[in-house]
């Protein structure tokens, strides 16, 4: 994949706040990585985020110009909370994971971020 020009970084937004420690979560999981943490407006019955520690605005740009250790760390780290939320498919019944990438997907912190969705049946995938 080719190594697209980074989208500008706003080093203010809230998940470079919440990995800078400036505004506390309600944390899941850490790792070198990636951050999880519950989400303070939940959806469904389950609902975390998984953002990645580097600065990246979106998936195009994350697996464009993130390092394999990081893509690998990102998909784990959504594995690892999955089980340890119980909705990996081996603790639980299946969840659904979301990213959305800009302005037409929906994208309203411009940090990477999965949604991490379950502990319900989750419906349609778009309606």
């Amino acid at each position: 994949m080719t190594s697209l020009k980074p989208p500008s970084y706003d080093e203010n937004n809230i998940f470079a706040k919440i990995l800078r420690g400036e505004i506390p979560c309600d944390k899941i999981y850490e790792d070198e990585f990636v951050l999880s943490f519950h989400d303070i407006n939940p959806q469904k019955k389950i609902h975390a985020l998984v953002i990645p520690k580097g600065k990246y605005t979106n998936l195009d740009h994350f697996n464009s110009n993130a390092s394999d250790k990081e893509i690998v760390g990102l998909l784990k780290g959504i594995s690892i909370v999955a089980e340890k939320l119980g909705i990996s498919v081996g603790t639980g019944n299946g969840y659904r994971t979301l990213s959305n990438i800009a302005d037409h997907g929906g994208q309203e912190v411009p940090h990477l971020h999965f949604h991490l969705f379950g502990g319900e049946k989750i419906g349609k995938m778009v309606s």
